[in-house]
């Protein structure tokens, strides 16, 4: 249970640091000085750089055990750069930069914590203990402590509160000790690998697209107060917290090859639902949507170490931190293809983004054959 405990405790210190720093405070402060656009331009470069960095470390990590050699190096110097935001402050040039390399030691620090999920024994549980703590990071940093911190300070702040909550982990968790050379050309020759992956990413796109534009969604469609906005995202996060443990519980009793494949049928029922959902009944949405990020988020990792070797854990966890950078780009490229093809309208651009779960499903299909 230390272990689980663990696991999950770094989940939600991520999340809060996620919350708090990445989404929040430092878009505010930079777009004040820098143009939204160069801002945005640049913290997609720094998730593109972030793959190839990952990618060579992932596989000297695979080849000499030091999966959590490199999780904790990152972590600390993602602290550290969470600090040095809040003393370059005065200076938005150079604070960018330096956020730029915290954002890729993150990522870095992310592809690690996932590999390490490989030395656990309830690997599903351990999944969905973390997204339930995850969701639960992020409430309580965004009810109960935003509206208290400003920058600077809350860079440091939100900093320590992530190391505070990765202490444990980095005492506890064991690390994998597999060891093996993996080659980079033979992975990305692995049709069932890169079929798998494009299928996690089309459901990704669903996923992403929904955290990003769910309250503009409400707000728009069903003409929702901003408190009943915040009511639906509520109840969203408790789906959350409950599907993680449910989902997490049942990946161990059934396996994530045999749970993984229920996304093809949540993702597509949620947004048939939220076209013909009534707006008394829209709190249903919220419930639904959490439940089926929870899924997503608790099986897609555990799925991978159930279907390849896992001495090349860190490798593919690199694919699968890449899909979930691209789909934060591309989904939302997407919904604003659909908004400008329907005019505006929020119900039936919604619905088109079924294309993408459909796809997943195709792409999963032929990866089985």
């Amino acid at each position: 249970m230390k272990k689980l405990l663990s696991f999950a405790l770094f989940d939600s210190g991520e999340t809060i640091l996620g919350a708090l720093i990445f989404s929040t405070f430092y878009p505010l402060y930079i777009t004040q000085h820098i143009d939204p656009k160069l801002y945005s331009f640049f913290y997609g470069f720094a998730f593109f750089l972030s793959f190839f960095v990952a990618l060579p470390l992932a596989k000297v990590a695979d080849k000499r055990a030091f999966r959590k050699h490199f999780f904790i190096l990152f972590s600390i110097l993602t602290v550290l750069f969470g600090v040095l935001l809040s003393l370059t402050v005065p200076y938005p040039r150079g604070n960018l930069f330096i956020y730029l390399l915290m954002v890729v030691f993150h990522q870095q620090t992310m592809v690690f914590y996932n590999s390490l999920l490989a030395g656990l024994p309830q690997k599903g549980f351990a999944s969905g203990f973390g997204v339930a703590f995850g969701y639960l990071g992020s409430s309580v940093s965004l009810i109960f402590l935003a509206s208290w911190l400003k920058v600077p300070e809350v860079f440091y702040q939100a900093s320590f509160i992530f190391f505070i909550l990765a202490l444990p982990a980095i005492a506890n968790l064991p690390n994998p000790p597999s060891r093996k050379a993996v080659s980079i050309k033979e992975v990305t020759s692995d049709r069932k690998f890169l079929l798998l992956i494009l299928s996690i990413l089309s459901l990704t796109e669903v996923a992403n697209t929904l955290i990003a534009m769910m309250g503009v969604y409400l707000k728009n469609a069903y003409m929702l107060e901003a408190k009943e906005i915040y009511r639906v995202i509520g109840l969203s996060a408790l789906g959350g917290v409950l599907g993680g443990i449910i989902f997490g519980r049942l990946t161990d009793k059934l396996g994530a090859k045999t749970l993984f494949p229920l996304a093809f049928l949540l993702w597509p029922c949620f947004l048939v639902l939220l076209f013909f959902i009534p707006k008394d009944f829209v709190l249903i949405l919220g419930l639904l949507g959490g439940l089926s990020l929870s899924h997503l988020w608790t099986t897609s990792r555990v799925l991978l170490i159930e279907s390849f070797p896992a001495e090349e854990v860190s490798v593919r966890m690199s694919f699968l931190s890449l899909t979930e950078r691209i789909a934060s780009t591309t989904g939302l490229w997407t919904w604003s293809l659909f908004m400008l093809l329907t005019q505006n309208n929020y119900k039936l651009s919604a619905l088109l983004m079924i294309v993408f779960p459909t796809l997943g499903f195709l792409l999963y299909w032929f990866s089985k054959r």
